[in-house]
């Protein structure tokens, strides 16, 4: 094993008992000198696992003292319990609601907790902006003419070379480039689906999931899913006869911020591959762990081409650069002739501008930086919610992601909450978007993505005081 690989593994299985509750918060951690003892490493290895284990809020030194386990809010807040929607298909268009919510996109008047993508304070904005300047001078006619139809070749070049990370072990001519990452879920469904066909999903699961299916002509499933784990392998295999298509986002999925553990990525893969449903894996949060290492996709346990694993920088770097991609597997040809169909070619001058900020290692550092302001906004959040919401909420515990799923007392309606919370300029996403069921209806997802500060801090207890009220006048 490599040292970079053992720190992580000290680091990751110590995390995982704090998590667990094995190590309770106050507890006394083992010594730097007894940590090279027990796992025979050096002490620069062992310092390195406590300072990892530092940048996730999970422990704290005390000097003279050693390390400890941290009091964190998010072990005091109980978990939510894994959902139960109906195994009834659904084609009925998604509530207004969602229309409502993304209509507040762009609006820098309100504070938008509803958004779920970085705000732009978080992104290298100055940096990007010479990337521009740079890729019109490096492409042929300074990025005019059309690209070629599997998309920029920079681009695809480094997405595939990062892949190896997480063991996709994919090369450029498997990938093809498109227009952010909910074309490439459309290019997916329009290769392997027809009208009429139906689509297992998370539930809770992503709004802009459901108005694709939907208008795509697709009836929609949704699976039991762990607030941790992600979907119930046993009622994916109960569901088997009456689904067409997979869709699934295993890694730190919205809202819940679940990751479905490795094992269950290659029980899923192989189960879907064998009865010959599709499964395309939305990946666009997979950079966004807390931990020591990326997670795995499904991708990395396919052995048949039956995973479309799709991609995008819309929730890392730049959103509104539209930039992504999808790994067809079999279906390539299918999804090459779509996007000829549909968009003949990829903007070229913004897609060589995000595959020389992957070459150049700019992306890297920057989401490493992006990663640890997200992990720390998440403490913060739940610290808030836990100092100022109504006794008895429950929070999700993304192990990476934007998202934390907030749900709060049953007699709250978070559509109503969001109503008065717009009134003083502040914006939820409420959870009946999450759902095309009669579920979630106290239930809300914020984005972590904003800058923490204290204005920020007073507007979760303004949300806080309003769940309060709207409590407190029921009773």
């Amino acid at each position: 094993m490599n040292k970079e690989y053992l720190y992580s593994d000290i680091a990751g299985r110590i995390a995982a008992q704090i998590r667990n509750g094995l190590f309770k918060a106050g507890d006394k951690l083992p010594s730097v000198r007894s940590l090279c003892q027990e796992h025979h490493v050096s002490m620069n290895t062992a310092k390195r696992v406590y300072w990892e284990l530092e940048s996730q809020s999970l422990i704290e030194s005390k000097p003279q003292s050693g390390y400890f386990v941290s009091n964190l809010s998010y072990l005091r807040l109980a978990l939510p319990e894994v959902s139960r929607p109906s195994i009834e298909a659904s084609n009925e268009e998604p509530d207004e609601l969602i229309a409502n919510v993304f209509t507040n996109m762009g609006n820098d008047q309100l504070t938008l907790f509803s958004i779920g993508a970085p705000s732009g304070g978080l992104l290298p904005v100055a940096k990007l902006r010479k990337e521009i300047v740079l890729a019109t001078r490096e492409l042929r006619e300074a990025g005019t003419e059309y690209e070629s139809l599997p998309g920029n070749k920079k681009l695809r070049n480094a997405v595939a070379t990062r892949s190896l990370g997480w063991g996709g072990n994919l090369t450029e001519n498997d990938l093809v480039s498109t227009s952010g990452g909910m074309n490439a879920l459309f290019l997916g469904l329009m290769a392997v689906g027809k009208p009429g066909d139906t689509v297992a999903v998370e539930s809770p699961c992503f709004p802009g999931i459901f108005q694709l299916a939907i208008s795509l002509g697709l009836k929609v499933l949704e699976l039991p899913t762990h607030p941790t784990q992600g979907i119930e392998i046993d009622a994916l295999k109960r569901v088997l006869p009456l689904i067409d298509i997979c869709l699934l986002v295993p890694n730190f999925n919205t809202p819940l911020g679940s990751c479905m553990p490795d094992e269950r990525k290659e029980e899923v893969v192989s189960l879907l591959s064998e009865h010959g449903i599709p499964l395309i894996e939305d990946d666009i949060y997979g950079d966004l762990y807390f931990g020591t290492q990326r997670p795995k996709c499904c991708k990395s346990f396919d052995t048949t081409g039956n995973v479309l694993w799709c991609g995008s920088v819309s929730k890392t770097l730049a959103p509104g650069y539209r930039v992504g991609w999808i790994a067809p597997g079999r279906y390539m040809d299918r999804v090459l002739k779509l996007k000829l169909a549909h968009s003949i070619s990829s903007t070229s001058i913004v897609q060589e501008a995000v595959g020389n900020f992957f070459k150049t290692g700019k992306y890297e550092r920057h989401v490493r930086q992006l990663r640890w302001t997200l992990q720390s906004n998440y403490q913060n959040y739940v610290n808030a919610v836990a100092e100022y919401f109504p006794e008895g909420t429950k929070t999700s515990r993304p192990q990476g992601g934007l998202a934390l799923w907030v749900e709060l007392p049953n007699d709250i309606d978070t559509t109503q909450l969001y109503n008065q919370a717009l009134k003083s300029q502040i914006s939820i996403a409420p959870g009946r978007m999450f759902t095309l069921q009669n579920q979630f209806q106290n239930c809300m997802r914020l984005c972590i993505g904003l800058p923490w500060n204290d204005s920020l801090k007073m507007k979760l207890k303004h949300i806080g005081n309003l769940a309060k009220a709207m409590t407190n006048g029921r009773h």
